[in-house]
């Protein structure tokens, strides 16, 4: 049977010893499609909810879904706001990926909305996530450490990025390429050298630090994933449900 926190704590063990954790994404709304990535052997897959057509309403059958094949469900919210952190942790995420975070004053908000008291203010009460108060004791402790993961996709939250490194109760940080291009007025050329230079400073400044930093390897290139293992990423979403199959959808005339 799959168990939501002894997933959490094998993805958190790797990132503290310095390993890799691969994931994946998905924005179609299917539990069909989150079946197939649940049991493609991935850590984790973020389910994303600020560009996919996923509503809260939706989680629990794909989160149930990804459970099957022993992969942790992690929810992309929308946007960092009090109502997307405490339902998306309700249906059963082990985390939350943190979208556009820019400082550490955000950061600590979100983190503060997704713990149960005493370390934050999420709601406390039956839902998936403790089987309706069937497992309400042990899911007490879990409500206090879910997954934080924060997106660094706008330059100013790379130059502010020791500050928001420095909140407590944060896992690891995952680059957004497209959007931090776009923040630098290069919009989807992830080659040039600018964004490639703020990639490079995210890696020295979390290794400095000591929290480990992701990226989206959004092309599914196995070549891209090993450059950027061998960058340094260690927290690393591997490529999208969709573009899985995009690419490999040809035109047969």
């Amino acid at each position: 049977m799959f168990s939501r926190i002894t997933a959490v704590n094998k993805i958190r063990k790797k990132l503290k010893e310095n390993e890799v954790s691969i994931g994946s994404w998905m924005q179609l709304n299917s539990p069909d499609v989150a079946e197939i990535m649940g049991q493609a052997g991935f850590d984790w897959v973020a389910v994303d909810m600020e560009h996919g057509s996923i509503s809260h309403s939706d989680l629990p059958n794909i989160f149930r879904a990804l459970e099957l094949g022993g992969t942790l469900p992690i929810a992309r919210i929308a946007e960092g706001t009090l109502s997307n952190c405490k339902q998306a942790l309700d249906a059963g995420a082990g985390g939350i990926i943190a979208p556009m975070i820019m400082d550490a004053e955000q950061l600590e908000q979100i983190i503060n909305w997704c713990c149960w008291p005493p370390k934050g203010i999420r709601g406390v009460g039956y839902s998936r996530a403790n089987l309706y108060g069937k497992h309400f004791d042990t899911y007490r402790n879990e409500a206090q450490a879910p997954l934080i993961i924060a997106q660094i996709e706008h330059i100013k939250a790379v130059n502010n990025l020791e500050s928001i490194l420095s909140v407590g109760g944060l896992d690891a940080t995952i680059i957004g390429p497209y959007d931090l291009s776009a923040s630098m007025g290069l919009t989807g050329d992830l080659e040039h050298p600018g964004v490639i230079k703020a990639g490079k400073k995210v890696i020295e400044i979390s290794n400095k630090i000591g929290i480990p930093s992701g990226l989206h390897v959004v092309a599914p290139d196995k070549e891209k994933l090993k450059i950027a293992t061998d960058n340094g990423y260690s927290f690393i979403a591997y490529s999208l449900d969709a573009v899985f199959l995009t690419d490999k959808i040809d035109n047969p005339y």
